[in-house]
């Protein structure tokens, strides 16, 4: 008897091994000029993944891929696809991708992000500080309390040369070519953990100084009302919640948590006609929620949630806090390679 619970224990707690059964989380498929959030997958390359998926792995819909899971019969090669934020090209790039190809995919969406004709801070960022155009000297913006200044230097001219050659920049390059990157990098680290207010003066008196429209470039425009309708039509789409802002739920007080994690729900809920039970914890990664904030995401009637850190799944891992793993704008022979467990 104490054998057989001992075989039971034990394989609750082993790894799913082979072809590693994994959740895939992408932002993006569209062609870029310019992405230093590394965000965005070509359309060529979604669908060398997606030709991928469907010969080598078995692809299921994230809430399928959490029930198998809960009752220890998530099969080898188990892969969900997931997308984060809400981007426009979600419905026009990658839907119809995913319809050629017959694979299913979960799209969490910032609710108040939907039909809000700004950009996402990031990209507001990239568009500010990375793209053609002169800035001042120097910027001294507030922080919450306090004031940084930025010293952008005679450098801060940039023009289409200088702008054509460091477009390949990205946040993962131990390299700062200008005090613009070097602003960039700085104020991502500073924006994600800042007030939404705060940060939005910000990018108000950054947007003047660059004279450059807050009004959201058809490239980087996220889905109106309208089209996450269209999104979530029929099966193969499957709307899932990623708060109202986007905020870092680790920096707000207990009832701006719920507050967040609740009326996203609703919102979508009321956008698409039907139930949103999956969500996605905005940035996703240590120190971005807590263990409060989980307590809220159950609270709030989801029946599961994946974070934004790599990590084995085993049959006990919280269906609350699920691993997933990060994809970029990799060739099909590399994505092959990297699912393989490849470096």
């Amino acid at each position: 008897m104490l054998d057989n619970l001992a075989k039971r224990v034990a394989g609750s707690l082993a790894p799913m091994v082979g072809r590693p059964s994994c959740i895939l989380v992408y932002h993006r498929v569209a062609e870029l000029e310019v992405d230093p959030q590394m965000l965005a997958v070509a359309p060529k390359h979604f669908a060398e993944h997606l030709e991928v998926l469907r010969e080598d792995y078995r692809p299921m819909t994230f809430k399928d891929w959490v029930a198998n899971l809960k009752r220890g019969r998530l099969p080898r090669h188990a892969v969900a696809v997931t997308f984060d934020d809400g981007y426009a090209d979600n419905l026009f790039n990658a839907k119809v991708l995913l319809e050629k190809y017959g694979v299913p995919a979960t799209v969490f969406i910032a609710a108040g992000q939907v039909g809000h004709g700004e950009e996402f801070w990031w990209d507001q960022l990239e568009q500010i500080l990375l793209g053609p155009g002169d800035l001042p000297e120097e910027m001294d913006l507030d922080m919450g309390g306090t004031t940084v200044r930025f010293r952008l230097s005679e450098k801060a001219q940039k023009t289409e040369r200088k702008y054509a050659l460091h477009r390949a920049w990205n946040l993962f390059r131990p390299d700062d070519p200008t005090c613009r990157h070097q602003a960039y990098r700085s104020l991502c680290q500073l924006f994600r953990a800042m007030d939404g207010e705060v940060r939005k003066v910000n990018l108000d008196k950054m947007s003047s100084c660059a004279g450059v429209s807050r009004q959201a470039r058809a490239t980087h425009r996220t889905l109106s009302e309208l089209e996450v309708k269209d999104l979530s039509s029929g099966e193969l789409v499957e709307v899932g919640a990623h708060t109202v802002t986007h905020p870092m739920l680790s920096r707000l007080s207990s009832d701006q948590q719920r507050a967040e994690i609740r009326l996203g729900k609703q919102m979508l809920e009321e956008m698409i006609g039907r139930r949103v039970g999956s969500f996605a914890y905005p940035y996703g990664t240590a120190g971005s929620y807590t263990a409060e904030t989980v307590a809220s995401v159950r609270d709030a009637g989801f029946d599961q949630a994946c974070s934004n850190f790599e990590g084995r799944v085993w049959r006990l891992t919280d269906r609350y806090q699920l691993p997933r793993t990060v994809v970029r704008n990799w060739s099909g022979d590399e994505f092959a390679r990297r699912l393989e467990g490849g470096s």
